[in-house]
């Protein structure tokens, strides 16, 4: 699922997120999943992200980080089982 990162658009539905990636090719990794739910912000701030949530309250900053991919488009990784069989 696509999800703008700008801090005004909203999720349009419950989502769980392990990473974001962007479309030059890095990628921020959270220490641990976020549940986004409907209706929930999240923007890039400094070297983080943060959420809005919808029920309101504080911005919450997530912890997590910044590392670069190469080679991935779309999300079409490649896991490679003990022998080396390739599966998608």
């Amino acid at each position: 699922m696509r999800l703008i990162a700008d801090g005004t658009t909203v999720i349009s539905r419950l989502v769980v997120v392990n990473d974001l990636e962007t479309d030059d090719g890095h990628a921020f990794e959270l220490t641990e999943p976020l549940f986004l739910a409907v209706g929930d912000r999240v923007r890039f701030e400094g070297d983080g992200l943060v959420v809005v949530r919808a029920a309101g309250g504080e911005p919450l900053a997530r912890a997590g980080g910044w590392v670069t991919r190469c080679g991935l488009r779309g999300g079409r990784r490649r896991r490679l089982h003990a022998r080396g069989a390739e599966t998608r």
